[in-house]
């Protein structure tokens, strides 16, 4: 069994979710905005759930196929948000965040998935990170820029979210880009 290890950043330490978060999780990611932005954060965010989904990181990471981490402030271990490599295969992922609203705009996000990307070139050995969002929403769009990324694409009517079709904006950065 391999441990997932810490990354930090200047400000920031990621680390493995653990379920005591889970409370911190559900008041943060069930926040009506944090949703809305997301494709697959519920609202509600209704009691049990974040416990379930920190359940899964653990087998995810242990099979190869995400490598998610809480984002917390190296002042104070506050937990604030979470980002993470999902969907990993053949040498792929897809880059994935949220941060808890008191915390937008300061950064962080943009801090740690620069960290994560990172780790997913040199420690996984990735080839292509690829991010997503909501056309509707560039704010995250901004941060994926910010770590290097091309918009490649845009995908019409791409996924269904929140009881609507959305187009999304479709971001890569190729490993020998990072170096």
């Amino acid at each position: 069994m391999r441990h997932q290890p810490l990354l930090t950043t200047e400000r920031l330490i990621l680390r493995p979710f653990q379920l005591s978060d889970a409370p911190k999780v559900q008041r943060l990611a069930g926040h009506e905005q944090v949703a809305n932005g997301t494709i697959n954060i519920p609202h509600p965010y209704t009691d049990g759930m974040a416990g379930q989904w920190i359940g899964k990181h653990l087998a995810g990471w242990q099979s190869g196929q995400s490598a998610i981490y809480a984002i917390t402030l190296k002042m104070d271990y506050q937990l604030i948000g979470c980002v993470g490599l999902h969907n990993i295969c053949e040498r792929r992922a897809q880059l994935g965040y949220w941060l808890g609203v008191p915390f937008w705009g300061q950064g962080y996000c943009t801090e740690a998935a620069k960290r994560i990307a990172v780790f997913g070139f040199k420690r996984l050995e990735l080839d292509v990170i690829y991010g997503q969002h909501f056309r509707r929403d560039p704010a995250p769009g901004r941060i994926l820029k910010k770590i290097g990324m091309d918009h490649i694409k845009t995908k019409p009517d791409a996924t269904r979210a929140h009881m609507m079709t959305e187009d999304l904006e479709y971001y890569e950065l190729k490993a020998h880009v990072e170096a």
